[in-house]
């Protein structure tokens, strides 16, 4: 008896980590084609096309941040589903050991990371019997920085830039446009939202991301939601935002919103954000044998990320942009010269560094000399063989986490450039322009496009913070980002908060009444 379904369930977790599916690419290809190639964020929409075709023909994790498994099983009556979560949690350890999940489950109070994805609460697995005779399992793969980005109204309330949002249509409207607006560039943008419309508190999150369950080209059956759907869709992307918060035409692909009823004196709208990494896929399978029968969404490799109109504007000149190379270590007078827009292309050792170690490093030395050194935001995927360690994923993090610690830290160990995503706050930009260092943006999810730049891991320092938050020293070669904070003052990502709060705030009159 069902004596595939554990093998069923590994195919599923390494098609969703690494295929994007049908829907969610045409709608990448969709925002690809109507970007400007010559903006910083066309570019990051070709990289991103680029890296989605990568990881499919790698069989490699699209984005290295393979989130919280969450898994939704539809059983027919009489299923043994002890049986089955016993089997998804293998499935889950197997995937894991072959590098297709990153090690995510960590300890809440310690610390620790388990090393296989398992844990209390890791993975998630939701059970529901249905009327019939098969089985249905879908999975998302929501990472953390996406996930950072959910917000939760309780109406009535006052939004910034909005104004009163009520308990009416309205309201939710308001409330779902300063969600988009709050995201900006950290949940990896352009992205999807789920939407649930009442509930608790608890189930209004839970229904908000059961709608990233839905396909991205369906239509809601309700007419109200129909209306508001389409409303957001036209309206976030008019807010300028951009992919990674760039700016540009394209902020938001897919927007679904499902409602349910509340008590009288609650009323919740939860907004789940998901990055353009939008990993979830799902099986049918035999009752009897666990294999198999056919998939829930359009496979990837049924939708190429090219197209004829992404091709000619690939042929399109690009406009003059300066690009500057630099071998590390770097020197204060390299780093000075530099300013917002211009792309930069690093050789020599990068340091990976996440919320453990610079947590760590406030109070303690660092364990090699890192003046004119160049700190990157990831927790990479790696794998060890008879060679030694091998970068499998390694895109950025989002670096808002490490806005605490990081002025301090640049000016402790003299440290010349920072690499992330989603950009930093006031206290990183006074210390850029205090000490010599700058703040580089790399592409949210790209983890194949940067996994390559990595040609040899020179060592590792806390291993035993585990995989994720350990501190990899990388030989690097080609490594692109574009500069978003330089030394002097400039941020890109604080010019574009405030033009999209400009445009937010011209949407706060009524529309449905």
């Amino acid at each position: 008896m069902m004596q595939h379904f554990e093998q069923s369930v590994y195919d599923l977790i390494v098609e969703t980590s690494t295929n994007l599916p049908g829907d969610v690419r045409r709608a990448i290809r969709a925002a690809n084609e109507a970007e400007d190639r010559a903006t910083r964020a066309g570019l990051s929409l070709s990289t991103i096309a680029n890296n989605i075709t990568m990881a499919e023909n790698k069989v490699s994790p699209i984005c290295q941040d393979t989130g919280m498994p969450t898994f939704v099983v539809h059983t027919p009556v009489g299923a043994n589903q002890l049986i089955m979560k016993e089997q998804i949690r293998s499935a889950i350890a197997k995937a894991t050991k072959d590098g297709k999940l990153r090690t995510n489950s960590v300890d809440s109070l310690t610390g620790s990371n388990t090393g296989d994805n398992l844990g209390p609460g890791t993975p998630v697995i939701h059970f529901e019997q249905w009327d019939k005779d098969d089985i249905d399992i879908r999975l998302i793969l929501k990472g953390g920085g996406c996930e950072n980005k959910n917000i939760q109204y309780s109406l009535p309330a006052e939004l910034e830039g909005l104004g009163k949002a009520g308990r009416d249509l309205d309201g939710i409207r308001k409330c779902i446009m300063h969600a988009v607006y709050q995201a900006q560039g950290q949940g990896c943008s352009a992205g999807f939202i789920g939407v649930g419309i009442g509930g608790d508190r608890t189930t209004g999150y839970d229904l908000a991301k059961q709608q990233l369950f839905r396909r991205v080209d369906d239509t809601n059956e309700n007419p109200d939601l129909a209306a508001l759907e389409e409303y957001v869709m036209i309206h976030a992307n008019q807010l300028g935002i951009g992919t990674m918060g760039f700016g540009g035409e394209v902020t938001l692909l897919g927007c679904k919103v499902g409602v349910m009823n509340r008590l009288p004196a609650s009323f919740f709208v939860s907004v789940a954000y998901n990055c353009w990494a939008y990993r979830r896929q799902g099986v049918l399978l035999n009752a009897d044998t666990g294999e198999i029968k056919s998939w829930i969404y359009p496979q990837g490799q049924e939708v190429e990320m090219t197209s004829a109109a992404s091709e000619t504007a690939a042929a399109t000149p690009v406009e003059e942009r300066r690009e500057v190379v630099l071998q590390t270590p770097i020197s204060e007078e390299q780093i000075r010269s530099l300013k917002v827009g211009d792309i930069v292309v690093i050789n020599g050792e990068m340091h990976t560094g996440r919320d453990a170690l610079h947590k760590h490093l406030m109070d303690h030395d660092a364990p090699i000399d890192l003046n004119g050194s160049v700190i990157y935001h990831c927790g990479p995927v790696m794998l060890k063989d008879e060679s030694g360690w091998q970068v499998k994923a390694a895109g950025p993090t989002t670096s808002i986490r490490e806005e605490p610690y990081q002025g301090d830290i640049i000016k402790k160990f003299g440290i010349r450039a920072v690499i992330g995503k989603g950009g930093m706050g006031a206290k990183t930009l006074a210390a850029l322009g205090e000490h010599g260092a700058v703040y580089l943006n790399a592409i949210g999810g790209a983890a194949q496009y940067y996994a390559e730049c990595f040609k040899e891991v020179n060592g590792v320092d806390f291993l035993e913070f585990g995989i994720p938050e350990a501190m990899w020293h990388l030989k690097t070669e080609g490594f692109a980002a574009i500069v978003t904070m330089d030394s002097h003052g400039n941020s890109l990502h604080a010019d574009v908060e405030k033009d999209s709060f400009a445009k937010l705030s011209e949407l706060k009159e009524p529309v449905f009444q």
